[in-house]
């Protein structure tokens, strides 16, 4: 896997690797049987509820309105300098296997939000997807380190940074592999007793993280952590 290094200027500002994810208090991105009717599975939307509700996020969305303050500055913050996003399959769509065609095109319609390319892991190859507004959907077939690669070739040319969006198991990789630098969590006080666990696979970590930042809302708490050290193993 190539080293993370400057931007496209000489001194110019380093590619990082950023996680930000919402868990229930219990530690689940996502509650149980996850469908194409509950993509976030069994009270899993619940879990971004103070995401919607922020200015930031509708906006992203192309809707009016929301609240500012603390939560809208985190959910502007998971956006902004983005180059690159990678992603698992799951996060892509509900498509299992093989594509049967290439009707699926996303969650997010014709205009999704990431304005920028998507690394989408997948076992099954399949040609790239343009969208408007500046989103392309990649298929890498080679596993995290191709993704990892390929995203940190758009950062180098372009500026900015990479995020690992999700879901759970993606984001266990790129822990697991010791990539990831920012690590944001945004807790909330929800109980979902199964689903899509993060923490889990890590052989007792994650490793080599420092707590940076915390500050909490009434409905969420924003834990901000960052790469101090080498991850096990």
């Amino acid at each position: 896997m190539p080293a993370r290094g400057a931007g496209p200027a000489p001194g110019g500002p380093v590619t990082r690797i950023r996680t930000h994810l919402t868990v229930s208090l219990d530690g689940y991105t996502a509650g149980p049987n996850q469908s194409l009717e509950q993509p976030l599975g069994e009270g899993g939307l619940e879990l971004h509820a103070w995401a919607f509700a922020t200015r930031s996020f509708r906006a992203l969305h192309g809707l009016e309105g929301g609240v500012g303050g603390l939560d809208d500055e985190r959910a502007a913050a998971a956006h902004d300098g983005l180059a690159a996003t990678i992603m698992g399959r799951n996060m892509f769509g509900p498509v299992r296997g093989d594509w049967p065609d290439e009707s699926w095109r996303g969650w997010w319609g014709e205009r999704p939000p990431f304005g920028h390319p998507v690394f989408v892991l997948t076992h099954y190859p399949r040609a790239p997807l343009e969208l408007e507004g500046g989103t392309s959907f990649h298929f890498v077939s080679g596993g995290l380190d191709e993704a990892v690669e390929r995203a940190l070739e758009v950062a180098a040319a372009s500026g900015g940074d990479i995020a690992v969006a999700g879901g759970a198991q993606t984001v266990q990789q790129a822990l697991a592999a010791g990539v990831v630098d920012d690590l944001e969590l945004h807790v909330v006080p929800l109980l979902l007793g199964s689903g899509s666990r993060l923490f889990e696979r890590l052989d007792g970590g994650p490793y080599g993280f420092t707590c940076v930042e915390l500050a909490s809302s009434p409905g969420v708490a924003h834990f901000r952590y960052a790469r101090s050290g080498p991850a096990a193993g």
